[in-house]
């Protein structure tokens, strides 16, 4: 019960943006309780590769998660799919309620200081009127894994992510990334073909303009996280 409690505190924390304060699905994210993953996981053996690894195509990053937290984080959702299927595995989605919780002063400080945001963004150039366009769930998600070109021609972070690749041969170029796992990462040669190398037998630096975005997710507090989702939610 213990293990499933402390899942609970970090799933919410973690992934109850995406899918769910219950993991019964959100706005964007799926219900992990009707997962097929889910179902034919075993203590972790099926969910663990692809929180650490993640799904970065689908805007879903990988999570650097201690062995404690991500078996604690499995317990929970396989507690929420029993629960759900006692129940017919009705589908819920987020509260907003459960998002109003910030301090939009305490965001805007974040957001210009320690986070950094401000660097990239502005009120009055890319966000002006973002509330607008997003609302609850949707600018949390927005905020956390944005994704496609920037909206406004003030964005400043660039669409695609490049990445430079070095053979052994010494041969080196630049092409867009298209896909990347553990084990291998996948390119974009001029003709649009998809060229996939194994991590190990090439070197490479990637360029991804909405590394920042992914980075701070492990910077979050859950207070800073709701903090500057109310400061974005006052600029309508």
């Amino acid at each position: 019960m213990a293990q499933i409690q402390a899942g609970s505190t970090r799933f919410v924390s973690e992934c109850g943006f995406c899918h769910g304060r219950d993991a019964a699905g959100g706005e964007t994210g799926p219900d992990l309780t009707r997962s097929i993953l889910v179902a034919e996981d075993t203590r972790g053996d099926k969910l663990g590769p692809l929180v650490r690894t993640g799904r970065p195509d689908k805007g879903m990053p990988a999570f650097n998660l201690s062995d404690t937290d991500l078996l604690a984080i499995v317990a929970f959702i396989h507690d929420q799919k029993t629960k759900f299927d006692s129940l017919g595995g009705e589908r819920r989605t987020v509260d907003p309620q459960d998002l109003a919780t910030g301090n939009a002063d305490a965001g805007k400080r974040y957001f210009d200081g320690a986070g950094g945001c401000g660097r990239c963004h502005s009120p009055g150039g890319d966000l002006a009127d973002v509330a607008t366009r997003y609302r609850g769930l949707a600018l949390l998600q927005r905020m956390l894994y944005p994704s496609g070109r920037p909206e406004t021609a003030s964005a400043k972070v660039p669409a695609n992510p490049k990445v430079t690749v070095t053979r052994t041969t010494g041969e080196t170029f630049v092409a867009p990334l298209a896909a990347q796992d553990e084990f291998t990462i996948t390119i974009l040669d001029p003709s649009g073909v998809r060229q996939t190398y194994d991590k190990t037998a090439v070197t490479f630096t990637i360029d991804d303009p909405l590394s920042a975005h992914f980075s701070q997710l492990g910077k979050y507090t859950d207070t800073d996280m709701h903090n500057v989702l109310a400061y974005l939610d006052s600029l309508k």
